[in-house]
């Protein structure tokens, strides 16, 4: 029964038809009965209005009022046909423009006065004769109702579709621009990972190659530190770009780092020609994973900086100090500074993206960076990241 009532709404012609071709054989027995071809006509194009009043309501709705008032002219007495006029009505209000739907139901008050004065033989010139013909077309004006009712309930369940529609298509760009700032943060990351590790490798090599006659030993072991930098390298990055496969890949990520893994990066700085001085200030507890990673990046950050930037002389302090609400960063080194470019156009010049990414990283946060330079030579990087207060 469902599968039949399905294919009936997604055919209504078919429907439509059945239902004009019942309503024929329901009045020819009267009509056969009776001898009268006029009849016979009249109920055919009724029926055949009853056929196409969905797909074509305004058209049927001035036929069906011509089709009466020939019956009212001729004097052919109220019919079985008749009821295609309630259904036609109940159409012109129900799919039928504006216009033809008030036209429907000036037509639905008049049919009932037109009636009485075709078929009744009055005048209407007593008032309980009007009273009686405006009755007489309370069937007209109940179907008009009823055909408004479904165009208004049309209307509201295609605005429930519309709706949703529109909500699923904001849905869909809401998770595109969650993608692509996910995609941007991920940049960032390998952006640190390579410009860190790269660097590290850089200068141990050219190390390596100003000792290789002189100190082999030391030569030696600065090649295992460049193989130990590019295998760690090579897993960050893999990490990173696992995240931009598609939801059906499986495997297991390296955990972010964060501050507990500051002084494995500090050790690795130094080796790479560095000296770097490290302090914490405050009573250190647990961070926000944000705010750990922030952290980290940035202190790596700024001493791939100053290792770039500083000179082979120069040399930086890392201080973290935690507070109440928040936890502060200075990070300073001595060597030649950087370029106004880096300063003040955050890193146009091709070489301070890094700074670029540091900013952003603060931000998304909620905290505050100042970078510029330091008094006495070099570059000074403090940030200040909001963590809550205190337990």
């Amino acid at each position: 029964m469902q599968f039949l009532y399905s294919w009936f709404r997604s055919h209504p012609m078919v429907s439509d038809t059945l239902w004009a071709v019942l309503l024929f054989l329901l009045s020819m027995p009267e009509a056969i009965s009776q001898g009268s071809l006029g009849q016979v006509l009249l109920a055919l194009a009724l029926c055949t209005l009853v056929a196409i009043r969905r797909r074509h309501p305004n058209f049927a709705l001035w036929a069906a009022a011509a089709v009466a008032f020939v019956q009212l002219a001729y004097g052919h007495n109220i019919h079985a046909s008749d009821l295609a006029l309630l259904v036609i009505g109940y159409g012109a209000a129900a799919f039928g423009k504006p216009w033809t739907a008030r036209a429907a139901l000036a037509l639905g008050f008049v049919s009932g006065p037109l009636a009485f004065i075709a078929f009744g033989d009055t005048s209407l010139n007593r008032p309980q004769d009007v009273v009686f013909s405006l009755v007489a077309s309370t069937p007209f004006v109940l179907a008009w109702l009823l055909g408004r009712f479904t165009s208004i309930r049309r209307a509201y369940y295609l605005e429930l579709e519309d709706r949703a529609a529109r909500l699923e298509r904001e849905r869909d760009a809401q998770s595109k621009v969650a993608v692509a700032a996910e995609r941007a943060r991920i940049a960032r990351e390998l952006h640190d990972v390579v410009a860190h590790n790269v660097s590290v490798m850089i200068v141990q090599a050219d190390g390596a190659s100003y000792v290789m006659d002189a100190s082999p030993e030391q030569a030696k072991e600065a090649l295992g530190t460049i193989a130990a930098t590019g295998r760690q390298a090579l897993a960050e990055m893999r990490r990173l770009l696992g995240l931009l496969r598609s939801e059906e890949s499986t495997g297991e990520y390296v955990p972010q780092p964060g501050v507990e893994q500051l002084p494995d990066l500090l050790e690795q700085v130094r080796s790479a020609g560095l000296p770097v001085a490290f302090t914490v200030e405050g009573e250190p507890r647990p961070l926000p994973r944000g705010v750990e990673l922030t952290a980290y990046r940035i202190v790596q950050e700024a001493l791939t900086n100053a290792r770039k930037h500083g000179g082979p002389a120069a040399s930086a302090t890392v201080r973290i100090r935690f507070q109440d609400s928040d936890l502060a960063m200075l990070i300073e080194d001595d060597g030649r500074g950087a370029s106004a470019e880096l300063v003040h156009a955050g890193g146009e010049d091709g070489f301070g993206h890094g700074l670029i990414g540091m900013r952003e990283r603060v931000g998304m946060v909620g905290g505050s960076l100042d970078a510029g330079p330091r008094a006495g030579g070099g570059f000074r990087i403090e940030a200040v990241l909001p963590l809550g207060s205190a337990r």
